[in-house]
């Protein structure tokens, strides 16, 4: 028997993450998985055919989009990383992917390490899961953040086949045919690593990475195929140069200034903060399973993290948002909302997980909005998200149903 591709939801609170709303006695209609209608009042009469469900009083809301993830990184015991084999990997990420749509995530961008493989399984339902938009490798420059190789390694980089986080590209022509390899390979937009990293022990976090020739290659690479880049920068000096050779979102931020804030309203460029990694990978310490020489450096982006963010929103930068979790830290992911409401209002702190990503994407008005012609990708919830965001940090307390595609999960 076949599965109804209909689905009305009725006694609803319909949550619009566009301008914060949320309307008493709602309904919302979806057919193959697409949002069709919504409305307050009476509901419609349900197809013969259709699921419906009675919220009672819940809100429903678009589901949650997190646009910094790392389906791939699920350890960070490298030397067990070592052995193990593409399919074994992959299947550890897929297991991840289903805990992220249990969370309430239905779409997430990856920024290193899934590729085409993961995305069609998971649109062809072969594995359950959200909507995954990858990006395939980062690259990164020899020594820098992707360049995980030990110090006494005189090994050169050959193929680059294995699954993994990163790719190295010197240059500007290695940087135009990564960048077409990865695209080839159907990301859908491209990362590059501008400057240290927590997870990379042997680089600054304040070194830039990267000329601005060699970026501006990538980003016309992406243009030219209608995809956009992001990059992995926290200083200023990385930042800048970004933003001056026209990418269109910057990862993390933390120690941006004040004429960072302008060039970000100036491209209209999207910003991605992951305050939530820190906070995680501080409060286990070593036993995260990153190196000493990592956990070093966390208080340099840490300590920043926070007020970064608070500048950027009163200024009215984009803000999107991701999680940046490996490994053991994935179950965390939804405390970025936490962290985020200290110094945001939590419509706006939702908007970046709806709205704001899905501009980012260029998925406006298909994912993050209840809109009809939208994916019918909802959550329906005990509370109001708008009024305590626990409701939406607390799934196994408030979180009634996950729908994907109109089909409850």
């Amino acid at each position: 028997m076949s599965r109804p591709n209909r689905l009305l939801i009725t006694g609803a609170h319909l949550l619009h993450p566009e301008d914060g709303t949320r309307t008493d006695r709602g309904w919302l209609e979806a057919a193959d998985g697409r949002i069709t209608a919504t409305g307050t009042g009476r509901p419609p009469a349900a197809p013969e055919d259709a699921r419906i469900i009675d919220a009672a009083g819940a809100t429903v809301l678009p589901g949650l989009i997190d646009a910094h993830v790392h389906l791939l990184v699920t350890s960070l015991d490298l030397r067990d990383v070592a052995d193990w084999s593409p399919g074994y990997a992959t299947v550890r990420a897929l297991a991840e992917a289903e805990r992220m749509l249990r969370r309430g995530f239905t779409t997430v961008r990856d920024v290193g390490g899934a590729d085409h493989g993961m995305a069609r399984a998971l649109t062809e339902g072969l594995a359950l899961g959200p909507r995954l938009l990858h990006g395939g490798k980062a690259l990164s420059q020899t020594g820098g953040h992707g360049d995980l190789r030990p110090l006494g390694s005189d090994s050169v980089p050959c193929c680059q086949a294995r699954p993994d986080f990163a790719r190295i590209a010197d240059g500007v022509d290695a940087v135009r045919a990564a960048a077409r390899d990865e695209f080839r390979k159907g990301a859908k937009h491209l990362k590059v690593l501008l400057s240290g990293g927590v997870a990379s022990p042997h680089d600054e976090i304040a070194a830039v990475q990267y000329s601005e020739e060699e970026i501006r290659a990538a980003v016309e690479e992406a243009e030219n195929h209608n995809r956009y880049v992001t990059v992995h920068a926290y200083h200023p000096r990385a930042i800048d140069r970004a933003l001056r050779a026209g990418v269109r979102c910057v990862e993390h931020g933390n120690l941006l200034d004040d004429s960072t804030v302008d060039l970000l309203l100036e491209k209209d460029a999207f910003l991605v903060p992951t305050l939530v990694a820190y906070e995680q990978t501080a409060r286990l310490g070593a036993a995260s399973g990153l190196p000493p020489a990592s956990v070093g450096k966390l208080a340099e982006v840490r300590d920043q993290g926070l007020a970064a963010l608070e500048r950027a929103h009163r200024a009215g930068v984009n803000l999107v948002y991701g999680s940046d979790l490996l490994g053991p830290l994935h179950p965390a992911q939804l405390e970025e909302f936490t962290l985020r409401a200290q110094v945001q209002p939590a419509a706006d702190v939702l908007r970046s997980a709806t709205t704001t990503a899905a501009r980012l994407l260029g998925m406006a008005g298909e994912i993050g909005t209840l809109a009809p012609g939208a994916h019918a990708d909802l959550l329906v919830v005990d509370g109001d998200p708008l009024a305590d965001l626990t409701v939406l940090t607390r799934p196994e307390k408030h979180l009634r149903h996950v729908v994907k595609a109109g089909v409850p999960v």
